[in-house]
């Protein structure tokens, strides 16, 4: 079982200084039990997270400043500094950053899963479908492509 000390994250440093580059963004970790983990993001302008599903998990994400595209279960949405965006597990749902400025926002999930490992995995890697497959192996599902 994971525990998770009492304490301060300082604003500039990551939990156990833990700070991931995946596909041109930054995830800065906040928190990690195995109930939950938190991750700061910057997204700069154009990059984003494709399509895909967690089974096993409930992701969130509030946004810090900047603007999300988000693609919702087939619904398109925006989010905007101060909007919290549910994820529930199983509903497809992809994130992009289309706003023509850098994104921040407050990421979490629970519970916890395998997802810090997977990051771990794909920290500065730069073959997305490399990606793509290792996150399968951690019960991130992307989806393919529209035709």
């Amino acid at each position: 079982m994971i525990e998770m000390p009492p304490g301060v994250t300082p604003a500039k440093e990551g939990f156990g200084n833990v700070i991931w580059n995946i596909l041109g963004q930054t995830y800065t970790l906040k928190q990690h039990s195995e109930a939950s983990m938190a991750w700061h993001a910057v997204f700069p302008d154009g990059t984003f997270v494709p399509p895909h599903v967690h089974p096993t998990q409930d992701e969130f994400v509030y946004v810090l400043s900047g603007r999300y595209d988000l693609w919702l279960d087939g619904k398109d949405f925006v989010a905007k500094a101060g909007d919290l965006v549910r994820m529930p597990k199983g509903i497809p749902h992809g994130i992009f950053n289309k706003s023509g400025e850098t994104a921040t926002s407050l990421f979490w999930v629970a519970p916890t899963r395998s997802l810090k490992e997977l990051f771990e995995r794909i920290h500065n890697l730069p073959d997305p479908q490399e990606v793509v497959r290792r996150a399968a192996e951690h019960e991130v599902n992307f989806l393919p492509p529209p035709a």
